[in-house]
């Protein structure tokens, strides 16, 4: 068995260790993360802004499938 030593100001939030093949498998499945900027920016927070607006007022529904929007 190996030993490493890693100095405790490099793991601030916590260490994990994964076999090379899982982290593969984790890195094929992250969802990419997109920065937006100027008017898509503005747009997407006043959308996020009127959605939860209608949550707050009940002007929401619950569906369990997709046939329920009909």
């Amino acid at each position: 068995m190996s030993t490493i030593t890693i100095q405790k100001e490099k793991i601030k939030g916590g260490v994990v260790i994964l076999p090379l093949r899982e982290y593969r498998k984790l890195l094929e499945r992250v969802v990419p993360v997109y920065h937006l900027r100027g008017k898509a920016a503005e747009r997407l927070d006043a959308s996020v802004r009127r959605a939860l607006r209608d949550y707050r007022e009940g002007k929401t529904r619950i569906i369990r499938s997709l046939a329920d929007l009909r």
